[in-house]
């Protein structure tokens, strides 16, 4: 069989995967799946591109480390937009198939808890939703003992001269605490290095994007299930506005007031 758009990208297979479980089918739910499926492919992306971002960084490339990191800014901004698609979903829209999604929830989805890893965060209940899926947690494991996009990101400022050496300090939160001798290497980057600087300044766009991205995703919950429980027994909107103005790389924010 020659190659085709359809069989190149496996569209009949792709196609048969919004499966819905209402009964009577409700209309609204393939819009809930194709987004979360959507969701996922994104994440999949953006840890791809992860993988190739660390490298570059810790191989000291500067202009194929922006390349990167501007394509993972615009996937980012892609997720964002695409909660004003789920938005258009009223919250008697959603109710309606609600009840037969079971103990499914967002909160499982283990490409977000690998996104969340490669971040540097660490929490007890990354591994609680996939304990009863060995493979799962192999997964983070393996992902908590790579190299994270800060120890990265200071790898690559260690090969332009600057000593930034952090230290895993915490397993409840961030592993890396704010350090003050790391910003004030910081501060001597911005101000010496303007190839630095500019991946300082992603390395911050990213850290608002994610910060916007929690923020709506919150909001888009409270207007949908107001203060419910999740499906998956989460505390719904009251543990995702936990997650809010919480900031990755905490030393990139800190050095702000310094200049």
């Amino acid at each position: 069989m020659s190659l085709t758009y359809t069989n190149y990208l496996k569209i009949d297979e792709l196609l048969e995967l919004q499966q819905l479980k209402s009964d009577p089918p409700e209309h609204d739910e393939t819009l809930f799946i194709i987004i979360h499926q959507t969701y996922e492919l994104w994440f999949k992306q953006i840890l791809h591109e992860f993988g190739k971002l660390r490298k570059e960084l810790e191989d000291g490339n500067t202009w194929s480390s922006l390349k990167t990191m501007r394509r993972v800014l615009t996937i980012l901004k892609t997720m964002v937009a695409q909660i004003d698609i789920l938005e258009t979903m009223t919250p008697l829209e959603f109710n309606s198939f609600r009840k037969f999604l079971g103990q499914s929830s967002g909160f499982q989805s283990l490409q977000f808890r690998e996104m969340e890893i490669v971040c540097g965060l660490r929490f007890p209940l990354m591994k609680e939703a996939h304990k009863d899926q060995p493979e799962h947690l192999e997964i983070l494991e393996k992902r908590m003992n790579e190299s994270t996009l800060w120890e990265s990101f200071c790898a690559y400022l260690r090969t332009r001269g600057f000593e930034v050496h952090p230290q895993r300090e915490n397993e409840k939160g961030l592993v890396h605490n704010p350090s003050e001798k790391i910003q004030q290497e910081l501060v001597k980057a911005m101000n010496e290095d303007p190839e630095a600087a500019l991946i300082a300044e992603l390395f911050v766009d990213y850290d608002e994007g994610l910060q916007e991205w929690r923020y709506r995703h919150v909001k888009m919950v409270e207007r949908t299930i107001g203060t419910k429980k999740g499906t998956g027994g989460s505390d719904g909107a009251k543990y995702l506005r936990k997650t809010l103005n919480h900031p990755i790389f905490p030393d990139l924010w800190a050095i702000r007031s310094k200049f």
